[in-house]
């Protein structure tokens, strides 16, 4: 059997390894991305790869719902990076303009606490990158549909680490670093960056130690 993260997309293969997957210990991590074993999935389940919208166009859900400055500074951030990757400076440009308009408002509202980043985590992998796939999809905008798949990926990884805080504390962060990808936003704790960027595929000079 094999088993496949979903974060970054490495494949746990039980014969080669000799190890069932089951056998491998609760704090065991993806060794490329260091995701926790809870975000590998058996191969027959892994999501299959979204088909785009048809061209007569697809009827979909419009609900709206307000959504906090926090969650609009990010989406807007994942833009404006997707933005920067096909190399459309204006459009990443004006994202950025935009994003850092919605982090001032974020901050003059106050901080949050562990709970309400969970929650905000929680409800972003739930409901939101999934709508803004389909909106994105259906539009046909490749960047911005890149931008929502690289945060989806990147909120999963935000929710795996919130859950490792609310269960060890700040102990897991002793004695190493927190790095941020610069294109992604990607999170990965260790001593140095990985060679590449597991969701985007950056090269690790793209990555920020987070102070």
């Amino acid at each position: 059997m094999k088993y496949i993260c979903q974060i970054c997309g490495y494949v746990y293969d039980e014969e080669a390894e000799g190890v069932p997957f089951s056998e491998l210990p609760d704090d065991w991590a993806c060794p490329m991305c260091r995701a926790p074993k809870s975000m590998f999935a058996p191969e027959e389940a892994a999501p299959a790869e979204r088909k785009e919208a048809p061209a007569s166009g697809e009827a979909y859900d419009d609900d709206m719902q307000r959504l906090p400055p926090g969650v609009l500074a990010a989406i807007f951030s994942n833009l404006a990076r997707g933005s920067e990757k096909q190399y459309k400076e204006d459009q990443a440009a004006a994202f950025s303009r935009i994003a850092d308009c919605f982090t001032a408002a974020a901050a003059a509202a106050g901080g949050m606490d562990i709970s309400d980043i969970k929650a905000i985590a929680d409800e972003d992998a739930a409901s939101l990158y999934p709508a803004a796939k389909k909106a994105a999809e259906a539009g046909k905008d490749r960047g911005a549909l890149r931008a929502c798949t690289w945060g989806e990926k990147t909120e999963r990884m935000i929710q795996a680490l919130v859950n490792r805080y609310i269960k060890e504390g700040e102990s897991f962060l002793e004695d190493t670093e927190v790095w941020v990808c610069s294109i992604c936003g990607f999170i990965y704790i260790g001593d140095a960056p990985p060679s590449i960027c597991p969701v985007c595929k950056v090269p690790d000079w793209k990555f920020e130690k987070a102070v």
